[in-house]
């Protein structure tokens, strides 16, 4: 369970100038994550801006216009300030805004650091131009990019103390990263096939007759595309079900923040699955008035006790 930040020292004009640099690209580069942590007290929320900021330089690198050494490079450095970040070696007046904010939540929470790692590895998959034969081979790279960021939020919110089972709190916020990852393959299989990438599973695809690729808005020619992606929606939601096992076990407030998050992905699962071709338009999103809809639903706790009666049900 993380450390009360209630019982921490104030924070010094320089920490909070830091912080305000990462809500800032918090709220201009994530809008679906900043909508879910506006729901935070604000020590959490501004972690998570830090945690976010830093996975995003991260992921920057990996999407930029860098040729593959170079980008090895940069994400080694970024590796080594993550080795200064959690050796304590960052000074408050440090130049990088990032650093500062890390290493001052990475103080006053029990963060798994080791998790940005992960995501600096899943990174160098895509530097690398990693593809996937299978599920389980895709499940690496999702635990890495995702799933970590799942166990590192944990960090931040820490579990009820009074929640049976809490235990198995990192397992479950593994396997909502993985379910979040999942929806975001889905929803951007049109921009990852011009940038390159392809992340479904292979075996996935020539089972569907979709190994052709997807650079243009239809479907290959004789594919069931429609077949493929929900094949891979059903997979998503046996995941989603699994970690929405998570919510019961953390505080209200951040157990509403988890539900906002991942109730938004859940609906642009619905979206998807509606009308599959969609991704193969556009980026698929939800308008402003939908995601308040999904805050309210998580701040009202509905999501949580309809978990809970769930996991009761399941017990032997």
């Amino acid at each position: 369970m993380s450390r009360n930040v209630e019982e921490q020292p104030p924070m010094s004009a320089p920490v909070l100038a830091a912080y305000s640099y990462c809500e800032a690209v918090t709220g201009q580069q994530a809008r679906n994550f900043a909508y879910g942590i506006r729901l935070l007290p604000a020590e959490k929320r501004q972690a998570m801006s830090a945690l976010y900021a830093f996975s995003r330089r991260v992921d920057d690198i990996g999407d930029g216009a860098l040729e593959p050494g170079a980008k090895q490079s940069r994400l080694e450095d970024t590796r080594a300030l993550l080795s200064r970040v959690r050796q304590g070696r960052v000074e408050e007046d440090d130049t990088d805004p990032v650093a500062v904010a890390l290493s001052d939540a990475a103080g006053r929470l029990a963060l798994p650091l080791g998790g940005l790692d992960e995501l600096i590895d899943g990174v160098l998959m895509d530097v690398k131009g990693e593809t996937y034969e299978t599920w389980d081979d895709l499940k690496i790279y999702c635990r890495c990019v995702a799933g970590a960021i799942g166990r590192l939020s944990l960090g931040v919110f820490g579990t009820d103390p009074a929640a049976t089972g809490a235990d198995r709190a990192p397992e479950y916020a593994d396997t909502l990263g993985l379910a979040l990852q999942l929806t975001n393959i889905l929803r951007d299989v049109r921009e990852d096939a011009a940038n390159g990438r392809t992340y479904l599973p292979a075996d996935d695809l020539a089972k569907f007759g979709c190994t052709a690729g997807f650079d243009t808005a239809a479907p290959p020619a004789g594919a069931d595309f429609a077949g493929l992606i929900h094949f891979e929606v059903r997979r998503a939601r046996a995941l989603f079900a699994e970690g929405y096992r998570l919510l019961p076990l953390l505080d209200r407030r951040s157990g509403a923040c988890v539900a906002a998050m991942a109730g938004i992905y859940r609906r642009l699962l619905d979206r998807i699955e509606r009308d599959p071709e969609a991704v193969l338009r556009g980026r698929v999103s939800l308008p402003g008035r939908e995601k308040a809809y999904v805050a309210v639903r998580g701040l009202s706790g509905l999501d949580a006790r309809n978990i809970s009666r769930q996991s009761v049900r399941r017990r032997p």
